[in-house]
């Protein structure tokens, strides 16, 4: 393993997910430092983003810090940024690209300070190699991202480039699909588990059952990607990249009988599902009817497996929210019967309903037991959580109309 220098790498994600990115990131073996409102924090080397990037779910960038400072204007800024030895990172015949979250009172146009810090990036590797990189918009080589509130002012290396939401599966969006990273945040806050039933109606583009086949098989997410930022960064050492990717595609677990059922209405919207899910590497079973008629999957005695009180099988459903008022009337009926499906047919189950309508979600007549927040894009959402008990505690009691607020 080359010998890099150690520091700061931020694993940034959406809002409310930071826990779930920390036990991932624990779970690898790492020591988590410090925890934000959208990110994570550890102390690494690059070789350790390259393991970050391979294996993370729920993380957006993978960024490796280069620097720190005060700074309060941009020739303040252009300095320290121009005294980082970017010609040990930036290939001088490169392509680099400035992404930032700027939000500092000298700064009225964020456009301008991705400017002046590229040019102090490429002015350093100029006087350094002689010749400078092209740079521009997009991430198809090295990318540099600028964090600058207030005065304070850090620069790192995106060793991620794409989001690493974008595996790479998905050919064939649905209308307003989740987000992979979303979906995987999703299904690791359920109570399923590898081995039990798995079963989404209202599908879409299969995103939450091709992310839970790919926890289920242990298959890292990073896997089927073609390119990340670390590939455009002298340091990278791609030879280890190509050991790592090759070991961890090498212990995905093929033994375990998976139990993942998707359906969908539409027949052409299965048709890109089932597409999806084969560039993935993950069989689920896709069925074409309405949710109304989906039922448990019959399991063979000799694989079925006794649920616990921690994991149970799961129904789980991500119907439209209804933007316009017209919308949210004619849902109101998709949303009962959510209810009366999970009530009549999921006994034994626990059943999910991913929402950001939350007046909608009422409709569902079931009182959850838990109300996870999540973030898609800019709309807060709930991940809605029902026990669907068996017997005389089956028991489903209307919810209160201010429990979703809260």
């Amino acid at each position: 393993m080359a010998n890099t220098p150690t520091s700061t790498i931020l694993c940034t994600c959406a809002r409310d997910i930071p826990p779930i990115l920390r036990a991932e990131i624990e779970a690898l073996g790492y020591t988590v430092t410090a925890e934000h409102p959208a990110g994570v924090e550890i102390e690494g080397t690059i070789e350790d983003c390259l393991q970050l990037n391979l294996w993370l779910r729920t993380a957006h960038r993978v960024l490796f810090r280069l620097g720190s400072w005060q700074a309060t204007t941009s020739d303040e800024m252009y300095e320290a940024v121009h005294n980082v030895e970017w010609e040990q990172w930036i290939p001088a015949r490169g392509f680099v690209s400035v992404i930032s979250s700027v939000d500092t009172p000298s700064i009225d146009n964020v456009m301008y300070a991705n400017m002046r810090c590229k040019d102090a990036v490429v002015d350093r590797i100029r006087e350094s190699k002689g010749i400078r990189p092209d740079s521009g918009p997009g991430n198809q080589g090295s990318v540099v991202f600028l964090y600058w509130h207030a005065e304070t002012l850090m620069v790192y290396v995106d060793t991620s480039g794409q989001p690493l939401s974008d595996r790479g599966y998905r050919v064939h969006p649905a209308k307003a699909p989740m987000r992979e990273s979303l979906a995987a945040a999703v299904v690791l806050s359920t109570k399923w588990a590898p081995q039990l039933p798995f079963v989404n109606p209202m599908c879409g583009s299969g995103t939450l059952g091709i992310e839970a086949a790919l926890i289920g098989r242990n298959i890292p997410p990073g896997s089927m990607r073609e390119s990340f930022g670390f590939m455009h960064l002298l340091p990278a050492d791609l030879q280890l990249w190509q050991k790592m990717r090759r070991d961890a595609i090498e212990r995905v677990d093929n033994t375990i009988k998976l139990h993942i059922h998707c359906s969908d209405i539409d027949g052409r919207v299965i048709l890109h599902a089932r597409d999806n899910a084969k560039r993935a590497g993950v069989a689920i079973a896709f069925n074409t009817c309405d949710f109304q008629d989906v039922r448990p999957p019959e399991i063979d005695e000799s694989e079925a497996v006794t649920a616990d009180s921690e994991h149970t099988p799961i129904v789980i459903a991500n119907p439209e929210f209804g933007i316009r008022l017209g919308d949210e009337r004619a849902l109101k009926a998709t949303y009962r019967s959510i209810g009366d499906l999970y009530k009549q047919h999921f006994r034994g189950y626990t059943g999910y309903a991913f929402t950001g309508n939350f007046s909608l979600a009422k409709e569902i007549g079931l009182r959850s037991k838990r109300r996870m927040p999540f973030w898609s894009a800019d709309l807060e959402c709930r991940l809605l959580e029902f026990e669907l008990y068996e017997g005389s505690r089956l028991q489903y009691p209307e919810r209160r109309d201010d429990e979703m607020t809260k």
